[in-house]
């Protein structure tokens, strides 16, 4: 069958990997002049699947409205004239129950653990390579509060079978020995072992490689201005340098798919949620994590890619700007330094991107009202870690084939 892959992020290439795996002619396009240059260019790095929670959770309304009022702010909020804005913001809100964020954690554990596995046998048949680590991730607390209010998480691990370690001040240093020098600035962590670290633009650009060694051809530059339909079906993608014709087409957009949804009258609660992270060389091996640091007083992850660190984090809802603030920088510096000092951040590479979320934080994969169409977006902070397994399950359903996990539940109609 020929495919069209829209968007070459990681969650398009991987897709388009698996789909040339199954014997698929594959094309795909993107508008930049090569893969992975923006969600997936500059995130925090993580692979964690056990940090595949919900944003929307009981307790965050009241957590988000402290947070806005924080210096160095984990969530900023810049209102706007946006109607998509306010809806997805109320879908979120309803959906900060207990029973809501038990379904849905749910979801993204599925397809997080599978990824996963996925992952470890893509790295297994290929031998690709990308900074990437095993080493785990370390939440650290800077608070008893935080430790002591740590417990209901552990219960929802254990609940879902996550290997785990609680630890005190010595076992964090012991996890993350360059914290050994400030250990008063924090009272414990939580350490899940099974997490990875990896630089996701080497691995979409390795994996894009691959991809055209089984036959894919990407075509960049390539910007997409209409999608047309007849007849329950796209018939073609207009760009502008011509018309795209297949047999079956994939939007892979990130948060850019809802525009082009609902000129096909289709309803993605897909917004943008901006993120922020700064590229440093390591200057000294002593200050420097082995693996990933997350400071859960201001949401920051600090992650060793190879001879480097990424520091991301915090979350804006302003629409689709990808500006860079100062403020924002100085957060990023702020937390680092008050754990790894010693760095040479002002050297330090800044990058924004847009995260493509949904209200219940699952991401939407599969069958739309269109035969020949299916969806691979919505996957927010999460796209680096559930993106081999989502192409796996995309590029199973249109081979036909009965996906390793359940589906049903990860399109969009569960909004409907």
């Amino acid at each position: 069958m020929k495919v069209a892959v829209l968007g070459s992020g990681v969650v398009g290439v991987t897709t388009a990997y698996y789909l040339a795996k199954a014997g698929h002619e594959v094309t795909v396009y993107d508008r930049q002049p090569g893969p992975a240059l923006e969600t997936s260019y500059g995130n925090a790095g993580e692979i964690s699947p056990g940090y595949s929670t919900p944003w929307a959770a009981p307790g965050i309304p009241f957590k988000a409205m402290r947070w806005l009022f924080m210096k160095h702010a984990p969530l900023i909020l810049r209102p706007k004239f946006d109607p998509h804005m306010v809806t997805w913001m109320l879908s979120l809100l309803l959906n900060c129950t207990s029973s809501a964020y038990a379904i849905n954690k749910g979801r993204m554990l599925r397809v997080a653990n599978y990824s996963r596995d996925c992952l470890v046998a893509l790295r297994a048949d290929t031998g690709i390579t990308y900074d990437e680590r095993s080493r785990g991730t370390v939440q650290l607390f800077r608070t008893q509060k935080q430790l002591d209010h740590a417990g209901h998480d552990i219960d929802v691990l254990k609940a879902d079978g996550v290997p785990f370690e609680v630890l005190d001040r010595d076992g964090v240093a012991a996890a993350e020995p360059a914290l050994a020098a400030v250990k008063d600035t924090f009272v414990g962590g939580l350490r899940l072992p099974l997490d990875e670290t990896g630089d996701c633009f080497k691995f979409t650009n390795a994996l894009a490689a691959l991809a055209e060694g089984l036959g894919v051809v990407f075509k960049y530059g390539t910007e997409i201005k209409s999608i047309t339909t007849a007849a329950g079906a796209v018939t073609g993608v207009v760009t502008a340098t011509g018309t795209i014709t297949a047999d079956h087409y994939v939007m892979a957009l990130g948060s850019y798919s809802p525009m082009h949804a609902r000129k096909l009258g289709l309803k993605l609660p897909v917004y943008p949620v901006k993120g922020y992270s700064l590229t440093a060389d390591i200057v000294d091996e002593t200050r420097a994590p082995v693996s990933t640091v997350l400071d859960e007083t201001y949401k920051v992850a600090i992650t060793r890619l190879g001879t480097r660190i990424r520091i991301g984090g915090m979350a804006e809802i302003s629409g689709y700007t990808t500006n860079l603030p100062e403020a924002r920088r100085a957060t990023l510096e702020y937390v680092t330094n008050s754990l790894f000092p010693g760095g040479n951040l002002k050297q330090a590479e800044y990058w924004s991107g847009l995260r493509p979320m949904t209200p219940d934080g699952t991401p939407i994969i599969g069958k739309t009202p269109y035969a020949n169409l299916t969806l691979n977006t919505g996957h927010g902070t999460l796209g680096w870690t559930m993106a081999c397994g989502s192409g796996r399950v995309l590029a199973d359903i249109i081979s036909g084939l009965t996906p390793e996990i359940e589906t049903a539940d990860l399109t969009a109609d569960r909004y409907r």
